[in-house]
C-alpha cells in the first residue's frame, strides 16, 4: 500500500514537473475526494501537502493555495490537533510561496509609481493566496485546541509574508499579525523600516501604534521588548530615536503599567492628551488598556463607540 501511494505521488509530481499543472490539479482533487470518502485522512493529508508544495514550487500559486486550503479542510474533518507536527506541515507549504528579493526597494518604487504593473498584480495574487491559506489554518488552530487568538507560529508566518511581499507597504495589516505572533524583535525591524518610509514627522506615531497595539491585547512584555528593540536598532545604525512628547508618554506608560498605579495612568492620559489626539485610534487603545490593566469601564457612543467596536474585534480575547 505504501509503495503504491509513493508511486502515485511520484506520478503526480511528474505531471507538475512537465508543466501539466491543470491536469495534475484535477488528479490531486479527484484522488483526495476518494480518500475523504473512505475516511483515509492520513493519506489525504500526505497527498495534499505534496501537491501544494509541488504546485507552489512551480509558481502555481492558485493551485497550491487551493490544495493547501483542502489540507486544512481535512484537518477539520479529521479533527487533527493543533500541535508541532500539524503546524510543521503548514509551514512546509508556506515556505514554498514565491518571494520577491530586494522587496524593500521595490516597495518604495511601486509606491511612488501609481501605474498598475504586471509585477504588482502578481505580487498581490501571491499575498492573497498565502493569506487565504494561513487564515484558514488560523481558524482551524483555534478550533483544534490552540491558543484562543490562533497559533502564534501562524501569525508569524502571516506577518512575515504580508509585510515583506505586499506590492505596497501594508504596515497596519501586518501589525495585526505581528502582535499576535511570538517575535516582537521581528516586528521592531518592520517598525524601524516603516519609520524611514512614512511621512515626515510621523515616525513617532509608527512606534506608538505598535506599542499600543501590544498593550491593547494586555501584552506588556512584548510591548517592552519591541520598544527596547526599536531603540537599539536605531542606535546601532546611528539613527536618532524620536524625541517627542508622544514618545515620552509611551515611555511613562510602559513604566506605569508595571505596577498598580491607576491614578498615575489617569494623570498621564490627561497630561499627554494633545499627543494622544494625534491619532483618533489612540484614545480607544487607551480605553482598552485601562480596561485590561485596571478594570476601567469603557466609554461608548458615537464615533468612539464605532472605533471601540472595531478595536474590540481586533483585540478580543474570546
Amino acid at each position: 500500500m505504501e509503495l503504491r501511494k509513493n508511486q502515485q505521488l511520484e506520478k503526480l509530481e511528474k505531471r507538475v514537473q512537465d508543466g501539466n499543472y491543470y491536469e495534475a490539479q484535477q488528479m490531486y482533487k479527484t484522488i483526495n475526494s476518494r480518500y475523504m470518502a473512505a475516511k483515509k485522512y492520513a493519506e489525504s493529508i500526505d497527498l495534499l501537502q505534496s501537491g501544494a508544495v509541488m504546485q507552489l514550487k512551480h509558481g502555481q500559486v492558485t493551485c497550491g493555495t487551493e490544495l493547501g486550503v483542502l489540507l486544512i479542510d481535512t484537518y477539520n474533518t479529521a479533527k487533527v490537533p493543533c500541535d508541532t507536527m500539524s503546524i510543521d506541515r503548514i509551514r512546509a507549504i508556506f515556505n514554498e510561496f514565491p518571494r520577491v528579493s530586494n522587496v524593500s526597494q521595490e516597495k518604495v518604487d511601486i509606491a511612488a509609481d501609481s501605474k498598475t504593473t504586471e509585477k504588482t498584480i502578481t505580487a498581490k495574487t501571491h499575498v492573497e493566496g498565502c493569506m487565504a491559506f494561513l487564515k484558514a489554518a488560523l481558524k482551524w488552530s483555534i478550533e483544534a485546541g490552540g491558543p484562543h487568538r490562533g497559533a502564534p507560529e501562524l501569525h508569524d508566518m502571516l506577518a512575515d509574508y504580508v509585510w515583506t511581499q505586499s506590492p505596497v507597504p501594508e504596515m497596519y495589516k501586518a501589525s495585526q499579525y505581528f502582535v499576535r505572533g511570538s517575535h516582537p524583535e521581528t516586528f521592531a525591524k518592520a517598525v524601524v523600516q516603516w519609520m524611514h518610509q512614512c511621512y515626515p514627522g510621523e515616525a513617532d506615531l509608527v512606534v506608538a501604534r505598535a506599542v499600543l497595539l501590544y498593550l491593547s491585547l494586555g501584552n506588556l512584555r512584548d510591548a517592552n521588548l519591541l520598544w527596547d528593540a526599536v531603540k537599539q536598532s536605531l542606535s546601532d545604525s546611528s539613527k536618532e530615536f524620536p524625541d517627542t512628547p508622544l514618545m515620552h508618554f509611551i515611555r511613562f506608560l510602559l513604566s506605569t503599567l508595571e505596577r498598580d498605579a491607576l491614578p498615575l495612568f489617569r494623570i498621564l492620559r490627561q497630561k499627554y492628551k494633545p499627543s494622544i489626539d494625534r491619532d483618533p485610534t489612540f484614545d480607544e487603545y487607551m480605553d482598552e488598556i485601562g480596561e485590561r490593566f485596571y478594570g476601567l469601564q469603557r466609554r461608548n457612543g458615537g464615533m468612539q463607540g464605532m472605533l471601540s467596536d472595531f478595536i474590540k474585534m481586533f483585540a478580543t480575547d474570546s
